[in-house]
């Protein structure tokens, strides 16, 4: 008798169906179109000319690059910068200090903290109001190109103030099962200092463990859309944002064009990964070298204090940014070069509510059931691995980094032509079980660690005493673990409300979310609307945060000295 009959014997292959599943047939979906195969516009023959068109596009290499230059270094910085500050300050108050701070930023959606940012560093920006006109002499904005510049500067910065949180927060999941402070006692008793005991012995062991984490951020950063529209250079655009204009083209006969460009993009993220893989190789060929060599490198207060510094600024650039999109939402008079408004009024949130609240209740709707759905097959897959053992599904659950490593324009082209095909485009169902394809992962990755880990003897002691299996589940399991599962949950309502383009492309335009309207308004001028929108993009996954936390805290407040997970 299992716990969840017949649920759980069935969860992990309707999981692996909706992970799997739409992205091979989407990415099927993509190849065929970008070799020419596209019979809904009379295309039936295979050939390479889609490909032709994309090459004599006009800066389609310089697209490329930038592409693949973006993913690189915000990834390389944002690895760089966990790694030197949980090196140097692991241990200490600071640490516990950043690490309170750092971690209520994985609720603010991409979109979100790059707008934030563009309130910082535009040329009218809050940080150039804050020295002008005393210490520039600027009386007007300067004629500078900070956010769209050419080189994509600004872009890469907003990746690397979002990444920095993840892989920071996977960084903590991943410390508990690494002996850091045995490998830190053994170091400093050999005459290492911290920063170099921690990243030429413990940092490997911890890498290891969110090395495929790491790969979906360096995929994520060279495919990003939302991200790119807001900061990106726009003459010419990132490859992918270039790849949505052209599916979105009028003539039907762009869209294999973008469905070649979506397979060059497939190829870029490869590349990428490969020359990563290399890095990682270059990277242990110097440590072998290092300690090969007998350097201690004792004295390091400077580079620790610099790690810190980077780590506290990529913080506090995000939470400065939400609060003057929070600031301009409630803005009356704002004259450059003021560093705060005149006055501060309701009269754009009185304007912008009417056509927000729709907005809104679309977002719940589909961030809620997708978040439930995928809560369900969640707890079914692990409570089928706890039945048959976790070597049955070790394997599978590499599927589960398929949606976050293969760029999304590599696969929802050809899902949304399969969609079309099917007369399933545009409706609600098709865009929660698109959403559940990103949601789902998340969900699991913050789940699973806290399933594992419960004390199955508390199980045991109830079957002993004669409760069912099902009781056991019901009564022991879920609450003991209401937490850690309501915390799954505001991860992956956290992750519906940031998806942009399965939106944009499966909705068809019909369902419009706080997230695509807020892209939408991005690119205008209007600063006070824009943050009405920004603001409320940001709060929806801090209500669910709050609601993760506020839930179990009131259900067990005379229970509190009992681990609820």
């Amino acid at each position: 008798m299992t716990l969840l009959p017949p649920f759980s014997r069935f969860a992990p292959a309707a999981a692996l169906g909706v992970l799997a599943l739409p992205v091979l047939a989407g990415f099927a979906g993509t190849l065929l179109p970008a070799f020419g195969y596209l019979p809904a516009v009379g295309f039936t023959e295979f050939s390479l000319e889609p490909f032709r068109e994309l090459v004599e596009e006009p800066g389609v290499g310089r697209s490329v690059w930038l592409s693949f230059q973006t993913g690189l270094l915000s990834t390389l910085v944002s690895v760089i910068i966990v790694a030197g500050f949980v090196a140097a300050w692991f241990g200490h108050n600071s640490f516990l200090a950043v690490r309170s701070l750092i971690s209520p930023l994985l609720a603010v959606p991409h979109a979100a903290a790059a707008l934030g940012l563009a309130f910082m560093i535009a040329p009218s920006g809050f940080l150039v109001r804050l020295i002008s006109p005393e210490l520039t002499g600027w009386d007007r904005p300067p004629d500078l190109l900070i956010v769209n510049d050419q080189n994509a500067l600004a872009l890469t910065a907003g990746l690397i103030v979002k990444e920095v949180p993840f892989l920071f927060l996977i960084t903590m999941a991943a410390l508990p099962q690494v002996p850091v402070r045995r490998s830190l006692r053994l170091t400093a008793g050999l005459g290492y200092g911290q920063l170099a005991g921690f990243l030429l012995v413990t940092w490997p062991m911890i890498y290891r463990q969110i090395r495929l984490g790491i790969f979906a951020v360096l995929a994520f950063a060279s495919s990003v859309v939302d991200v790119s529209i807001i900061l990106g250079p726009t003459i010419p655009s990132t490859l992918a944002v270039r790849l949505v204009e052209w599916m979105n083209d009028p003539d039907l006969s762009r869209r294999t064009v973008a469905c070649a460009g979506a397979c060059v993009q497939i190829a870029v993220t490869g590349a990428l990964l490969l020359f990563w893989i290399v890095v990682e190789r270059v990277c242990a060929t110097i440590a072998r070298v290092i300690l090969a060599n007998g350097h201690r490198f004792e004295r390091d207060i400077f580079v620790r204090q610099c790690a810190r510094a980077a780590m506290v600024t990529s913080a506090a650039l995000v939470f400065a940014g939400l609060a003057m999109m929070a600031v301009w939402s409630f803005a009356g008079l704002w004259t450059y070069p003021d560093a705060l408004p005149q006055n501060l009024n309701l009269r754009t949130w009185s304007r912008a509510l009417p056509s927000l609240s729709g907005h809104v209740s679309t977002t719940l709707l589909i961030g809620v059931s997708a978040t439930l759905l995928s809560i369900a097959l969640v707890l079914g897959c692990l409570q089928r691995e706890t039945e048959i053992g976790k070597n049955g599904t070790g394997r599978a659950l590499y599927l589960l980094y398929l949606p976050l490593i293969i760029p999304q324009v590599g696969f929802l082209f050809g899902l949304q032509f399969l969609l079309v095909s099917g007369n399933a485009d545009a409706s609600l169902a098709a865009l929660i079980l698109v959403h559940m394809i990103f949601v789902l992962p998340y969900v699991f990755l913050s789940l699973a660690p806290p399933w594992r880990a419960q004390d199955r003897r508390y199980d045991r002691v109830a079957l002993a005493l004669g409760a069912s299996q099902r009781k056991v589940f019901w009564r022991i399991r879920v609450p003991m673990l209401l937490r850690a599962i309501l915390a799954a949950m505001a991860v992956g309502f956290a992750v519906s409300v940031a998806q942009y383009l399965p939106t944009l492309l499966v909705g068809a335009g019909r369902f419009s979310t706080v997230t695509t309207e807020a892209v939408a308004l991005g690119t205008g001028g209007n600063r006070r609307v824009v943050g009405v929108y920004a603001f409320v993009q940001m709060l929806l996954p801090f209500v669910g945060f709050l609601l993760a936390t506020i839930i179990p805290a009131l259900l067990f407040r005379n229970r509190r000295a009992i681990n609820l997970g």
